[in-house]
């Protein structure tokens, strides 16, 4: 993974925190509604790991987030 990769890894992570934080979700709640596993999705919060197209449009349902900008 190159740093252009870790910086929108981590872009994405800190934006998908601030939504479920103001949807007030805990990480656990947001992995079970979305159908995820939990452990998977804090990695994924953290930066460290990329998420599949489809458990992030599953994530950004249970937001009621249409799109997600993390440049």
């Amino acid at each position: 993974m190159d740093s252009k990769d870790e910086k929108l890894f981590k872009n994405l992570g800190n934006k998908l925190r601030e939504a479920r934080e103001k949807a007030g979700l805990t990480q656990l709640e947001l992995a079970k509604k979305a159908r995820i596993n939990a452990n998977y999705y804090a990695v994924v919060e953290r930066g460290e790991k990329n998420i599949s197209y489809e458990k992030l449009q599953r994530v950004l349902k249970v937001l009621n987030i249409k799109s997600l900008d993390v440049s």
